[in-house]
C-alpha cells in the first residue's frame, strides 16, 4: 500500500471507531493533516480550529499564515512538509483540547508518524509537546532539539510555540522566528 492509502485507511478508521462522539458532533469534519507524507518534518499542534474545519486543512487561519511566514524564513515550503494536530476534530468555541480527547487520538497520531516516517516532529505548543516530552515547560525547552526514544527507534523532537501565542504575545514573534530558522540544521545534524 502507498502511505496515501495506509493514511486513508487510517482516517476512516478513525471515523468509523468515533472515538469522540461529542467532537465529531460538533465538528463540521475531520480534519487528517497536509502536506507531503514523504516529508523530513512533520508539525504537530493541538486540534483544528474554525477555519481549519470548515476547509478540512490543518492550520489556515491566522496561525497558519503565520506558520507559511516561518517556513519562508527557514527555506521550507509548506507543501514539503507534513502538519497536522493531536486531536482531529475541531473543539467547540476553540476551546482547548480535553485530557481525554488527546489521549483517543494519540494511537491515531502515532500510526500516522509511523506511516510518514519523518526525520524530526515539531510540536507546536504545550498541547502536542506534553506527549512527546511529558513534565517539560515550552518556555524552557522551546527550539531545544530533544531525541527520545519512539517505537524501535529513537526521534528528535523540537518543541516551538504555537503560532497563535505570536498573535496574542508580539514578543513571542522573534522568538518563534528565530527557533523556526534553526529547523534546516537541525535536520542536517540527524
Amino acid at each position: 500500500m502507498t502511505k496515501q492509502e495506509q493514511i486513508d485507511e487510517l482516517q476512516e478508521q478513525l471515523v468509523e471507531a468515533d472515538i469522540t462522539p461529542e467532537l465529531r458532533k460538533t465538528a463540521t469534519q475531520l480534519v487528517m493533516g497536509d502536506g507531503s507524507l514523504d516529508a523530513d518534518v512533520v508539525f504537530i499542534g493541538e486540534a483544528p480550529g474554525r477555519n481549519e474545519d470548515e476547509q478540512g486543512v490543518p492550520f489556515v487561519g491566522a496561525a497558519g499564515k503565520f506558520l507559511n511566514e516561518m517556513l519562508g524564513v527557514a527555506g521550507m515550503e509548506r507543501r514539503d512538509v507534513y502538519i497536522t494536530n493531536i486531536v482531529k476534530y475541531r473543539p467547540p468555541n476553540n476551546r482547548d483540547p480535553l485530557p481525554d480527547e488527546k489521549k483517543a487520538f494519540w494511537p491515531y497520531l502515532l500510526k500516522q508518524l509511523q506511516i510518514i516516517k519523518p526525520k524530526i516532529i515539531v510540536t507546536l505548543g504545550r498541547h502536542s509537546m506534553e506527549y512527546f516530552l511529558p513534565g517539560m515547560y515550552i518556555s524552557k525547552i522551546h527550539g531545544e532539539p530533544k531525541r527520545i526514544k519512539f517505537g524501535d527507534d529513537s526521534i528528535v523532537i523540537v518543541p516551538l510555540y504555537h503560532p497563535a501565542a505570536a498573535l496574542y504575545n508580539g514578543g513571542l514573534r522573534e522568538t518563534l522566528l528565530d527557533d523556526f530558522s534553526r529547523i534546516p540544521e537541525i535536520i542536517k545534524k540527524i
